[in-house]
Order: structure tokens, then C-alpha cells, then sequence
């Protein structure tokens, strides 16, 4: 691996799970749902670099105690001692405003088996945000503090609590309060999106700002516009972190967690069309509330594959009106014909 040994975060700072650079698979609503997570971990394991952990989507914690089915329907791998089925973890993030709830949801998370807690301050959606969960929250460092510490209170000790955030809601004015507010409140780790709440998704990702954040005593995971093996390098050498988050770009190119440490290897395809025809397939056959919605979700994928495979891209053509998922599953057969 070529690994600048000065980085801040090779130390693991205490925490085994960090004696080596990790590569963690992100939480992205309506996305890495468990089907999406089910699969990508599988290749990653399959190319031999799995995945440290994944992330659950958000679960909201609004009023009251969430009853187990809902934990159960964002992360059905608690079922499964909370790993994949190729043996990923999955730590469950929850997301919300109100300290005492989200401590007590996190308590009952941790009593039906999560193996951590993450708790989500960078959603930057409107419907989230106006009710005051995930980004909006950067604004209100001492809510973030209140959060995190409750949290921290209401979990066994062996359990990790980590938290995900933005460089700031509007601006980064706050960053520093933001950093206090993380250093004083106990959290094991800390995930940054290295943008605003207000620059969302849109290129570049400002990773030389993470440096702010490399004087906590935790580790730091560098997160954000990281599509390649280069932009992965580039992104640990300006935020000053050998950790990384890889979201949207190992949907685009699930074979990304291979060829991240294979910088020599970056024009190859770990992963050819042919080898992730069975993949798709086992997508198009998993389980959902009905074929439109799988067919939509499978749609979503294909539509993000095109950017990393040019079959994707004549496949799309030929089915982006298809609503059978069969007559979809024969088109990807046909494929590689």
C-alpha cells in the first residue's frame, strides 16, 4: 500500500479498529439500502479487500422509542449478528435532535445487537433539515455535543459511538466550535464530508479542510468525491488521513475498494461487465414491496454503472423503459452474448 506514514490517522489512537487504514462502505439514503449493501459487500470480499464496515441509512428517532421491526427493516443484518452475509458489519445510524431519545434509541439499538452507533449531522436533505435531523444541526454545535454525549452515556462501554458530519451547514465559520464540540463529547471516531451543507454533492470535494479536525485524539475518516484510485490518494494526502468512506463512487464502480490501494492498477478492470452480470442479477431477484419498486431501485444502479462501464451504457438504452424485471434479467444475460 502507498501509504504516507505521516498521515495523522495511521496511529489507531487506542482503537484496534483502526491499527490499519480502513475503507468503509457509506450510508446513503435510498441507496445502500440492505440489498445494495448485500451486494457490494459480497464483491468486495469476493476481490479480496472487504469492506471494514458499511453504515445503515438513517434511522429517524422522532418521539418515542422505536418499536424492533423498525430497526429490523433498515438493518435486517442484526438478524445475522449484524454482519452481511459475506461478513461485513453494519453499524446503525441514527439520526435526530433530541439527546435523551436518541439515547435511548441508541440503548435498544445496542440491546438487538448493533456492534456500534453512528450518529448522522450531514443529511442534507430539505425534508430532514427543516425538521431540524442531520446537517442543519452543524449550526448548533451544542446540540451536536448534547447528542453525542447522551448517546455515549446510554451505551455499553465496549460499544463505539461515531459521528458523521459536514464541513458546516451555509459555511464553514463553525468548524472550530464544531471540532470542540466533537473533542468534548466522547465520541470513538469522527467521518467528515469534507463539503457545506450547501455545496450538497457538486464537485470539488474540499478535503485539505479536514486537516482542521486532525487535532482530536480520535481517528478521522475522510469521506466525499472520491471516484477513482487517484482522487482516493489525493483525497488522504490533503485531508491528512489514511481512513476513507467511499460512497457513490463504489456504487459507480464496485470493484473501488480494490483499486484504491492498487494505484499501479488503475486503468484495469478488477471487476469486468461479464463478472458482475451475476451481481445485477441477484439485485433484480432480491426482495422488495414489488417488482416497480426493485426495477426502479435496479434502474438507479444501472443509471450510476454507466459512468464506470460503457455496457452500462448500451444496457440502459435498451431497457430504461423496460418495467419486467424478467424481460430486464434476459436483457442483462444478453449482454455478454
Amino acid at each position: 500500500m502507498n501509504h504516507n506514514p505521516n498521515l495523522q490517522a495511521d496511529q489507531n489512537l487506542g482503537s484496534p479498529l483502526f491499527a490499519n487504514p480502513v475503507r468503509l462502505l457509506a450510508p446513503m439514503e435510498g441507496l445502500t439500502d440492505p440489498l445494495m449493501r448485500e451486494i457490494l459487500t459480497q464483491i468486495a470480499a469476493d476481490l479480496g479487500r472487504p469492506y471494514d464496515w458499511s453504515v445503515s441509512e438513517f434511522i429517524r428517532v422522532t418521539q418515542h422509542v422505536l418499536p424492533a421491526h423498525v430497526f429490523y427493516k433498515y438493518v435486517p443484518e442484526l438478524h445475522n449478528n449484524a454482519k452481511t452475509a459475506s461478513g461485513t458489519p453494519i453499524h446503525v445510524q441514527l439520526l435526530g435532535s433530541e439527546a435523551q431519545l436518541m439515547a435511548e434509541n441508541a440503548a435498544y439499538a445496542c440491546e438487538l445487537g448493533a456492534p456500534a452507533i453512528d450518529i448522522n449531522f450531514g443529511c442534507p436533505a430539505k425534508t430532514v433539515n427543516s425538521h431540524r435531523g442531520g446537517s442543519v444541526l452543524l449550526d448548533e454545535p451544542e446540540v451536536m455535543y448534547d447528542i453525542i454525549s447522551a448517546v455515549r452515556r446510554a451505551v455499553p462501554d465496549h460499544i463505539p459511538v461515531s459521528a458523521k458530519i459536514r464541513l458546516g451547514y451555509t459555511d464553514t465559520c463553525r468548524m472550530d466550535d464544531i471540532r470542540n464540540a466533537i473533542a468534548a463529547s466522547g465520541s470513538d471516531w469522527l467521518t467528515i464530508h469534507a463539503r457545506t451543507k450547501t455545496q450538497g454533492y457538486k464537485p470539488p470535494a474540499y478535503w485539505d479542510k479536514i486537516q482542521n479536525f486532525n487535532t482530536l485524539d480520535i481517528p478521522v475518516i475522510a469521506n466525499g468525491e472520491i471516484w477513482s484510485a487517484e482522487q482516493a490518494q489525493n483525497c488522504m494526502t490533503q485531508s491528512g488521513t489514511s481512513h476513507l468512506m467511499l460512497g457513490r463512487g463504489a456504487v459507480t464502480r464496485p470493484d473501488l475498494i480494490a483499486l484504491v490501494d492498487n494505484k499501479a492498477v488503475e486503468d484495469a478492470t478488477t471487476l469486468s461487465w461479464t463478472d458482475l452480470i451475476g451481481h445485477q442479477i441477484k439485485f433484480l431477484e432480491g426482495t422488495a414491496k414489488n417488482d416497480v419498486v426493485l426495477v426502479g431501485r435496479y434502474k438507479q444502479w444501472l443509471g450510476m454503472l454507466t459512468k464506470g462501464y460503457n455496457e452500462a451504457q448500451t444496457l440502459w438504452g435498451s431497457i430504461k423503459r423496460e418495467k419486467n424485471r424478467v424481460a430486464i434479467i434476459d436483457a442483462l444475460n444478453a449482454s455478454v452474448e
